[in-house]
């Protein structure tokens, strides 16, 4: 009857082993991007999609960006899981539909201007875009070349 039992917890503890494998799974699944290829035809079908979308695929299709700015960045993370980085949003207020979740880490900005867009990546992922007109990507460019300036060799700017 002891014997039975324990048996029994062993079979349970395996099957909540084998269940957690497979949510793992399951979300390492639906967390892989899109082949290269279409990737790049959301791009050229101006299908920007959050979380789909990586910068080479942008590189590969728009060409180098006219600017380049990373940055350790803090990001609202929004219902629909899209992020929207600290910066776009006016000191002291918070964007509307905001649920109080945030994520951090090494933000990629790329400007375009002649596309008339910026795009933000974090872990090589697209998780914000925005539409501009030229004159207002190349504002916020130069705002970002002036930071770089700035940056020490721990924040990693490149030697000069």
């Amino acid at each position: 009857m002891e014997q039975d039992r324990s048996d029994r917890v062993h079979v349970r503890r395996a099957s909540a082993v084998l269940a957690g494998l497979c949510c793992a799974l399951v979300m390492i699944g639906c967390q892989s991007l899109p082949p290269l290829g279409e990737q790049e035809r959301l791009v050229r079908n101006k299908q920007l999609t959050v979380h789909q979308i990586s910068p080479k695929a942008f590189v590969n299709v728009w060409g180098k960006p006219v600017y380049h700015h990373s940055a350790f960045t803090q990001f609202f993370v929004m219902p629909d899981k899209s992020m929207i980085p600290r910066s776009r949003v006016p000191i002291g207020e918070a964007p509307e539909g905001w649920e109080a979740s945030f994520e951090a880490g090494d933000g990629v900005f790329l400007g375009y201007p002649e596309q008339g867009w910026v795009l933000v990546f974090l872990d090589d992922r697209l998780v914000y875009r925005e539409e501009l007109k030229a004159d207002k990507v190349h504002e916020l460019g130069k705002t970002w070349q002036f930071e770089d300036r700035f940056k020490t060799s721990l924040e990693g700017a490149p030697l000069r």
